[in-house]
């Protein structure tokens, strides 16, 4: 039923979308509700992505159960990248991964005028408007300077370019599975751990992760949460360095997208489980010694986002109507969360005492973020991208599947998977 709900829901919101569109409304989408076109086709990454599915769909159920924890940890982010990479592959090298972060709107566009970083950060909220001199291009000034930060780092290091961008983005992004499952461990259940990691190696939204900066994004916000998890649930100097590093990523995090500030949430729940306040004193302690660093550099977080809300509300955003959107995104998001996450989001709803305290929480701060995201307004269309950092949380109540239904869940995302990314183009 909650499968059938959530097909439901997508119908609805494509049905509903074409009729916005031939009523003359501009909602920038051309399947909706994705950001994406009709466009079937096959690439050179298409019988390994089939390959990577038949393994961890035939050989992940065993291999979470049997395998010691750090080794089971290093295939899976092996697999998951495997997965990422060649489902970004299915639209070849160029367009696949090389050139998703090389266009106009996108992030390298700006690198080579970043002759120092600092000037940079000084001067960056005098170029995010429009009406500014020189203005950002589309994404770097619709996000904090965190993320063109990374792009000119990569270039200092002889990185530079789409192809080694688009790399480190999935091999971020694919390490999100593995924080993730590290963070659920650390408050208390390993076998919530052990069985949810094959859905988050066969992640739908890994065609978005594969190439976008927001699967990076995914990747650092959940790494974020996991070193904190493990501050929490630690002792000594060893808690206190695991906070202290998870509070520095968490506060480099928002400077990466301002929407990241409803990462807050996934404290908050570590917080409600551990109820140690010492070792997340730590963790504040870290953000606050990186969002300083960034206001004494010159940027001041709360300057950009109001700078950014005035592009926003004269943005395409402005003829996207709320009202199709604020349950539309829902349908969206569906896309990458995929059937397994649905029935066991409804699991969950349903025996929340059915998983340790710790993991129930880290799935509802998800939708908390989720929620807030999508009642703000802020978010209207591309959450199946945007929403990237909210959505690999939502792979831990497929841990609640029935055991023997396990591989035909996971054959029912990677099968869902493979259609997005062989019948649509999806741009990101």
């Amino acid at each position: 039923m909650a499968v059938g709900g959530g097909v439901l829901l997508v119908l609805t919101a494509a049905l509903v979308g074409w009729d916005l569109i031939d009523d003359g409304v501009n909602i920038f989408l051309w399947f909706p509700p994705l950001l994406a076109s009709w466009h079937p086709h096959a690439g050179a990454g298409t019988v390994a992505a089939v390959i990577v599915a038949a393994v961890v769909v035939l050989y992940g159920p065993a291999a979470v159960a049997r395998m010691r924890w750090r080794w089971l940890l290093v295939v899976a982010w092996l697999m998951s990248v495997a997965w990422t990479f060649s489902l970004a592959m299915v639209d070849g090298f160029r367009d696949g991964v090389a050139g998703r972060l090389e266009t106009d709107v996108e992030y390298l566009r700006d690198v080579p005028r970043v002759d120092d970083i600092g000037v940079m950060l000084r001067e960056f909220s005098e170029h995010i408007l429009y009406t500014q001199p020189e203005p950002w291009g589309l994404h770097v000034g619709a996000h904090p300077p965190g993320v063109l930060m990374v792009f000119v780092w990569l270039d200092r290091l002889g990185l530079g370019g789409g192809g080694a961008a688009g790399v480190f983005c999935i091999l971020v992004g694919g390490s999100a599975c593995v924080a993730v499952a590290i963070a659920v461990r650390a408050l208390g259940s390993e076998a919530t751990a052990r069985a949810a990691l094959p859905f988050g190696v066969l992640f739908p939204g890994a065609v978005w992760v594969g190439v976008s900066a927001d699967g990076m994004f995914a990747g650092v916000l959940a790494w974020a949460v996991a070193m904190l998890a493990l501050g929490a649930t630690r002792r000594g100097w060893r808690a206190a360095l695991f906070a202290v590093a998870g509070g520095m990523l968490l506060g480099f995090t928002v400077h990466l997208s301002y929407g990241l500030v409803l990462g807050g949430v996934f404290t908050l729940a570590v917080l409600a489980v551990t109820r140690r306040i010492g070792p997340l004193l730590f963790g504040l302690l870290g953000f606050a010694a990186v969002v300083g660093a960034f206001a004494v550099s010159g940027f001041w977080w709360l300057t950009g986002y109001d700078l950014v809300k005035i592009i926003y509300a004269d943005s395409i955003a402005k003829t996207r109507p709320y009202a199709y959107f604020v349950w539309a995104n829902l349908a969206a998001l569906t896309f990458a969360l995929g059937p397994a996450a649905l029935a066991g989001i409804r699991r969950l709803a349903a025996r929340p005492r059915a998983v340790p305290a710790g993991a129930a929480l880290l799935c509802a701060a998800a939708l908390v973020a989720v929620l807030a995201a999508d009642i703000s307004g802020l978010s209207k269309a591309e959450v199946e991208r945007i929403w990237l950092p909210f959505a690999v949380w939502l792979m831990v109540p497929c841990a609640l599947l029935l055991r023997r239904q396990t591989r035909a869940w996971l054959a029912a995302q990677a099968a869902l998977t493979l259609a997005v990314v062989h019948l649509l183009w999806t741009v990101w």
